[in-house]
């Protein structure tokens, strides 16, 4: 019997990269292709790399550098870069790398194992078709655990943020069909997934394509009968692409959990204006406001940018106190980075390295604040949580409740007499907090 060949695949960056990922594992085990999970006797290594920002380029840089050296040193016969990085830069990994036996675009994700087959053969691959040609749904090998797991609804953007290169990375913006989401939705729930998060480039943008019109709302209600689905997670919406009819939905489905991920990233109109971005201060606060009157518990969590081309001091201000103003539950923030090929490289004033770190400080200094005095409000209450492990030493369990979303949010951190499965909600009381994690007990 002739032995599996062995492909260890290291996925970086976004959950999108990682449903990437997963349909690639899924095509390599069709194949015949054993999916490492070591180093050991290795074949080939995938690196699937991201290159949104520049931490997220340097760190797949570095991871396939890393690779390379194990090849050097005969662990591995073979290295391939596929991803965000090999479809933006291409020629010149070839270049700096020339270690490297494979560079693929999206494009040609679904030939991985025919691309794996031939660098094997012992041939040097270089392929890039069209960026629509990148699967968004089939099979796929899940690397979230047994409970939980990402469904992509649509891929691209067509939002053209001026510090943004993901449009000219991944292409314009394209739903799935509601009928391949359901159906996906479907063999998921029948595997013991109840928590679906949805994710796209945008949203709530979904539909608007196909359709011609904002379908999220109605996507939801389809997802909402599904037996075995239990929560139903929103990440990376707009603001200005939240309709009424989508917040009556949230509101009024008790599958879909009262949080939203809305990246705001500025709250100074002539930033906002300066970056593309579609709704000015007011008409992002009337969205807020409309979210908390129709559900006064929702978690909103959003990102910032600090440091982009143009922000002074007044600019600044005015983004610190929106923060102050609006009391967050979940905020991250980000050192602007300029992205070759965008607009906002080529800008003028652009602000300088400690000005942008000192500001970064300052928003999440005072997001900490805002955070503390949240989580200790929570004391007393009791959430629902999605037990995710156990840990022997504190004799205490982890999980997330409908506030937290896997990966980035914090965790509840409990006891219970009785043993609990991963997977399986327990009502837990809040008795403290330990810096953004919540701390209670079962009842």
């Amino acid at each position: 019997m002739m032995k599996k060949r062995r492909v260890l695949f290291v996925s970086l960056g976004c959950p999108k990269n990682q449903v990437d990922g997963e349909l690639m594992l899924a095509k390599l085990q069709d194949a015949g292709f054993e999916n490492a999970d070591n180093f050991e006797h290795l074949d080939a290594v995938i690196v699937n790399t991201c290159a949104f920002i520049d931490s997220a380029k340097q760190e797949a840089i570095d991871t396939v550098l890393e690779m390379v050296g194990l090849k050097q040193d005969g662990l591995v016969r073979a290295v391939i870069v596929t991803g965000c990085l090999a479809e933006r830069y291409r020629e010149e990994i070839l270049k700096e790398i020339p270690e490297v036996d494979a560079v693929v675009g999206i494009g040609a994700n679904g030939d991985i194992a025919k691309i794996v087959d031939e660098v094997l053969d012992g041939k040097q691959v270089n392929v890039f078709p069209d960026k629509n040609e990148l699967p968004m749904c089939g099979e796929r090998v899940l690397t979230t655990p047994d409970y939980w797991a990402y469904l992509k609804i649509a891929e691209g953007c067509s939002n053209c943020c001026t510090y943004c290169a993901i449009p000219s990375i991944r292409g314009a913006f394209r739903s799935r069909d509601e009928e391949s989401i359901v159906e996906e939705a479907k063999t998921l729930a029948e595997h013991g997934i109840k928590e679906l998060v949805l994710i796209a480039q945008d949203v709530s943008s979904y539909g608007i394509d196909l359709y011609g019109e904002y379908r999220l709302a109605h996507l939801l209600n389809l997802l909402c009968e599904i037996d075995g689905i239990e929560w139903i997670r929103l990440l990376y919406c707009y603001p200005d692409k939240i309709t009424d009819e989508l917040i009556d939905t949230m509101a009024s489905q008790p599958k879909v959990l009262h949080y939203i991920d809305l990246p705001l990233q500025h709250a100074d109109d002539s930033i906002l204006k300066a970056m593309n971005r579609h709704s000015s201060a007011e008409e992002t606060r009337e969205v807020i406001r409309k979210l908390r009157e129709r559900m006064p518990d929702i978690v909103i969590r959003t990102t910032f940018i600090v440091g982009f081309p143009g922000e002074g001091d007044g600019e600044f201000e005015t983004l610190a106190e929106f923060v102050n103003e609006q009391e967050f539950e979940r905020l991250g923030c980000f050192e602007y980075s300029p992205q070759e090929g965008t607009p906002a490289a080529k800008m003028e004033n652009q602000v300088d390295d400690d000005v942008k770190a000192r500001r970064a400080e300052v928003i999440m200094q005072d997001q900490y604040e805002i955070m503390s005095e949240k989580n200790n409000e929570m004391i007393g209450k009791t959430l629902r949580v999605l037990t995710e492990s156990y840990d022997d030493y504190t004799d205490s369990y982890s999980g997330r409740s409908y506030m937290d979303a896997p990966d980035i949010d914090g965790k509840i951190i409990f006891t219970s007499p009785d043993f609990i499965k991963e997977g399986d909600f327990v009502d837990v009381e809040i008795l403290g907090t330990n810096e953004y994690d919540l701390l209670g007990r079962t009842v």
